[in-house]
């Protein structure tokens, strides 16, 4: 028996006509033939003297094939670079660096955004997942990125006693796409009502324009063509902000913050059996008592106990009753049984179905943790601007990835984490040979996913 788990081997430098990152490339063509590169080569444009030596557009295309394969700094793009046969010219460090730091102001994030939302609209066009006439959820959340260094602009004490910068997002429910993303102090609110109606501003601007019309602010609601609903957890519960949705003609769901007069209407509900519905699971079925076959998750409406005058009209305040299970999270009234937990919305509905849609918003720690395994966890510049150009193309890299899984791969790679992408995907290895004046990629034989990849390459040929 051998109990080894590799074998003995004579390991020397210089390989030729072997490659890595053949996912990475399969990305990267994808991104082409919907015309990324060529996109953001118009909008972020050069500023410099004479003739860049690497078009802009590439260099962020490559920036986003570079986070998607794990990379977490300038430093990085190095990986790529040494597979050119792959990837082409690939730029330095330096001057993906230049390109943050130097090219990508305010100004410049802004046209290239425009160039994505153009770019997101022919996504959607493609897909099951956001054509149709159901309304688009829109989910709103921030999280708290630590930063280990006080060099970095911006960065500020955050209210979970650590340090660095507190960022704000809205992603599309249905694909995951981190429609707009704002970086914020670490010390900024999370229930700051004039930053969520930002955010929420920035999200309807990437929206499609058939989508997007009529919920821009003050816009008509009769311009409406389809439905967008917005859900957030209690750092959207405030006047302020459903009254901005309002504005929007965008419907809202938003967790309830424990008030008095709240808990009151639930203590008051909690003695009528008769307002109890059973709740239900995610598809659709509802949801099984664990052991006690009298406390069984329930859901009611409480509109009626409470007084809703600050919401805009049609406001509805929904319950939902669950036993009380060891290291339950604060619940809007006190009890030795049960743990309550409720939101307002505007939308129609039977109470259950309702809970059910909103309890879906807890996706959003989902996507944000796909961003954090994306290059959101590390800030590489001491510029405050810099950091937020930086922001932006984690997103769009992330965005980029979900566009490829949605339009190109199926089965469990359709679904797939950045860890089991980059694992199985990303970084197949393959042997080039060159025939009829062509390169020809040779994945591994015996490589698990290669079935897969071939499958994405003939999906990206077929796109028109």
């Amino acid at each position: 028996m051998n109990a080894n788990s590799t074998r003995n081997v004579v390991v020397e430098s210089g390989g030729s006509q072997v490659v890595s990152h053949v996912g990475l490339h399969a990305l990267g063509a994808f991104a082409d033939r919907m015309g990324v590169g060529d996109a953001l080569s118009g909008a972020v444009g050069w500023q410099g003297p004479g003739v860049p030596g690497h078009d802009r557009g590439k260099v962020l295309c490559h920036a986003m094939l570079m986070l998607a394969g794990g990379g977490e700094c300038c430093s990085d793009i190095e990986f790529l670079g040494s597979q050119q046969r792959l990837f082409g010219a690939v730029c330095s460090d330096s001057t993906l660096y230049r390109t943050f730091t130097e090219t990508l102001d305010a100004s410049a994030v802004a046209r290239a955004g425009e160039a994505v939302a153009r770019i997101r609209s022919l996504v959607w066009t493609r897909s099951a997942a956001t054509t149709g006439t159901d309304p688009v959820i829109l989910d709103l959340d921030a999280s708290v990125v630590e930063i280990h260094s006080e060099n970095k602009e911006g960065t500020a004490a955050h209210y979970k006693g650590g340090f660095g910068f507190h960022p704000m997002f809205c992603f599309a429910d249905a694909t995951g796409e981190a429609l707009a993303a704002r970086l914020r102090p670490g010390n900024a609110a999370p229930n700051n009502a004039a930053d969520n109606l930002e955010v929420l501003d920035d999200a309807i601007t990437q929206l499609p324009p058939d989508v997007a019309v009529g919920h821009r602010a003050n816009d008509d609601s009769g311009e409406v063509r389809r439905r967008v609903v917005v859900r957030s957890d209690s750092a959207g519960c405030s006047a302020a902000f459903v009254n901005g949705c309002r504005s929007h003609n965008i419907g809202f769901q938003v967790v309830a913050r424990r008030k008095t007069a709240v808990s009151a209407a639930v203590a008051v509900a909690n003695t009528d059996d008769g307002r109890w519905v059973r709740a239900l699971n995610q598809d659709g079925t509802p949801v099984e008592p664990d052991n006690d076959e009298d406390k069984m998750t329930m859901v009611c409406d409480v509109t009626d106990l409470v007084d809703l005058a600050a919401f805009p009209d049609r406001t509805r305040l929904i319950v939902r009753r669950e036993p009380l299970h060891p290291g339950a999270q604060q619940t809007l009234l006190p009890d030795l049984e049960y743990r309550f937990w409720g939101h307002y919305t505007d939308q129609e509905g039977d109470p259950a179905t309702l809970d059910r849609l909103m309890r879906a918003h807890a996706h959003v720690e989902d996507h944000i943790g796909r961003l954090k395994d994306s290059g959101l966890l590390r800030f590489p510049f001491t510029s405050f601007d810099a950091n937020a150009a930086w922001l932006q193309v984690v997103c769009w890299g992330a965005d980029l990835v979900a566009w490829f899984q949605l339009l190109c791969v199926s089965g469990p790679l359709a679904r797939a984490l950045p860890k089991r992408m980059r694992w199985q995907f990303w970084h197949a290895p393959a042997r080039v040979v060159r025939k009829a004046r062509s390169d020809i990629v040779r994945i591994l034989d015996g490589w698990p996913t290669a079935p897969d990849i071939v499958v994405a390459y003939r999906n990206i040929a077929a796109l028109t």
